[in-house]
This record gives structure tokens, C-alpha cells and sequence, in this order.
């Protein structure tokens, strides 16, 4: 079971593994985020592609993550499109980690208090049996929502059911405004709800923090500023993170992801911001877009994260185990 000891954590071997498996020899995340459904569903929904909605989005997720491959340590997926299809076929080798996602997509209930969901027929044992060096659940979160005990009470049940099957949790909090559809936070107000959305949330039994990046950059163009956030972020969580892309474009992202790495991020976990154009090509288009220009966006951000993030591993109490260790290791 995870301790803390000083500043540091003690973690158990699987997760450790699991961890290890999704990032590069020193530690740091370059990961690959393609668990979207509603995406996929709203480009294909139409039909145009043979073989229809779920086998144009293998098709789609397939072409992605081969093109990408190369640059990556590790591959966000969801189950339908992604885990199954993709380890069967024989897409993502066993050298690259694989991330599965466990929330079902979108939320219940009313914007300004909104109730995350776990996705049907699929869970953290299914993920494990699977073969998942992690899973990941996202979940919408205010802090003064009259939501915000039940999304605390989920995060708790999944690190409890990841700590079960010793597999590591990436937790991704979404934030939201309280007000009617549509309502902005200042940048201000953002910084504010990121940072305590990740002091709530952080300690709850998840291994790594997905976060948003902590500064509305349209209100706030200053990137003193945004390192300042991102400072305040880590040393707001309890728990190594890294910076989610928000569909966010790409020349924007390649930005925030230095700021991010510099100010203590462990690494990306990006998506759209990577490969949202190839949604709305040909084939052929898809295909050498994929290969050419989110290949080379792919490798600066590796390049980034290798030059200016911090390693994982930084913040875990490493040792050797005793002899007649494996005695006392609890099994399922």
C-alpha cells in the first residue's frame, strides 16, 4: 500500500511497473491521449466509411497510433476502439505502455453539478486482465458543487479498486463553472479551481494527476504568469502530473508544455492538440499527415519533456527488498 515517507512515497511493485511501463528510462511521460468516443462518433457517425461507426473508429485509432508510435512511451485508450481491437491486431507492441480509460464519456445531471460515471461493462479488473499498465479516470469536478463529495467518493473507489489489482491510476480532473451553460471563469478564478480541484483531489489514492494547464491564456498571455501557475500546481499535488492538451492548438500546447515540464510537470498526456486535423481528411490525406506533421509535433514534445520535465521516480522512496519479500506480497 502507497505510504508517504518525507517528501517521498513509497509505491508498490505492480504500480511500479506499471508506471515504468508507461514512461521513458528516466522517468518522464510522453503519452499518447486517444481514449475519445464522442469524437470518433460525431466524424463517423455519418457512415461514409466502410464497415461503419466501430470499424471506421478502430480504423481511425489504428492509423494514429502507427503513425505516432515512434515517439510515444505510452497510449491512452478506451476499451471499445482501442484496448481490444488495437492489442489483438497487434498495433501497440508490448515495448509501448497502455493506458486504459474507466469513466464512461460525458456526465450526468445538470452543467453546474455535474456527476462523473464508471463506463458499463468495463472496470479496473477487466483493465488488468486485459493487460493495462494503467487506467485512468477522468471526472468533472468543483469544489463547491453539490457534487463534489459523490466525485471524491468515485476517485476513492477506483484508487481503492487500482490499489486492489496493484495498477496504477492516472486521475484527470475536469474543471467547470458553477454558473448557467456557457458562464467563463476569469483567469483568476481558473487558477484558483485547478489548483484546489488538484488539493482535493491529489491525496485521494491516484498515482499520477492529469491536469489542466492552470491559466485561461487568451485573458492571460504572460508566461511568467502561467509558470507561476504551474508552480503553484505542484506544489498543490500530492502526486506526480502531467499536462492534458484540451484540444488546445498546437503551437499553443508545444508552448504550455514547456512552461509546464519546466515548473515541475512529469510529462504530457496529450491528444487532439497532436492529430485533431486528420479527423476531417481522406485516407491517404490522414495517413500522411499522421506520418509527417503529428509525427514531428509528437517528437518535440518529447524533446521537450526529455530536456525540461521532471522524472516521476523523483518523488518515490526507491529500495531493495528483503529476502523472503514475496511472503508477505498480497495477491488478489
Amino acid at each position: 500500500m502507497e505510504t508517504m515517507e518525507g517528501t517521498k512515497r513509497t509505491i508498490s511493485l505492480g504500480k511500479l511497473r506499471g508506471l515504468s511501463q508507461c514512461a521513458d528510462r528516466k522517468g518522464i511521460f510522453c503519452i499518447l491521449a486517444l481514449d475519445h468516443r464522442r469524437v470518433i462518433q460525431e466524424a463517423f457517425q455519418a457512415g461514409a466509411e466502410p464497415g461503419g461507426l466501430h470499424a471506421a473508429g478502430v480504423r481511425f485509432k489504428r492509423q494514429v497510433v502507427s503513425a505516432l508510435l515512434p515517439a510515444l512511451t505510452a497510449v491512452l485508450l478506451d476499451p471499445s476502439y482501442g484496448v481490444g481491437p488495437l492489442v489483438a491486431e497487434g498495433t501497440l507492441p508490448g515495448n509501448v505502455g497502455l493506458i486504459a480509460s474507466v469513466e464512461k464519456s460525458g456526465y450526468d445531471g445538470p452543467s453546474e453539478a455535474r456527476l462523473s460515471r464508471l463506463a458499463e461493462q468495463w472496470d479496473v479488473a477487466k483493465a488488468k486482465r486485459s493487460g493495462a499498465s494503467a487506467v485512468k479516470l477522468l471526472v468533472y469536478y468543483h469544489p463547491d458543487s453539490r457534487t463534489a463529495l459523490a466525485t471524491r467518493d468515485l476517485v476513492q473507489r477506483v484508487a481503492e479498486d487500482c490499489r486492489r489489482y496493484d495498477i496504477p491510476l492516472f486521475l484527470e480532473p475536469m474543471s467547470y463553472a458553477l454558473g448557467p451553460p456557457g458562464t467563463r471563469q476569469s483567469s483568476q478564478g481558473r487558477r484558483r479551481l485547478v489548483v484546489q480541484s488538484t488539493r482535493d483531489l491529489s491525496p485521494l489514492g491516484a498515482d499520477i494527476l492529469k491536469a489542466e494547464f492552470p491559466v485561461d491564456i487568451e485573458q492571460d498571455p504572460n508566461e511568467n504568469d502561467w509558470k507561476e501557475a504551474c508552480l503553484e500546481l505542484s506544489s498543490a499535488s500530492a502526486i506526480p502530473w502531467v499536462l492534458l492538451s484540451a484540444a488546445t492548438d498546437y503551437p499553443t500546447f508545444l508552448r504550455q508544455a514547456r512552461v509546464a515540464c519546466q515548473a515541475g510537470a512529469s510529462g504530457i498526456l496529450a491528444g487532439r492538440s497532436i492529430w485533431k486535423e486528420a479527423l476531417g481528411l481522406p485516407a491517404e490525406e490522414r495517413e500522411a499527415f499522421l506520418g509527417g506533421e503529428a509525427l514531428e509535433r509528437m517528437w518535440q514534445l518529447r524533446r521537450v519533456c526529455q530536456s525540461f520535465a521532471r522524472p516521476f521516480t523523483e518523488g518515490i522512496e526507491r529500495g531493495s527488498l528483503a529476502e523472503g519479500w514475496e511472503e508477505s506480497y498480497p495477491g488478489f
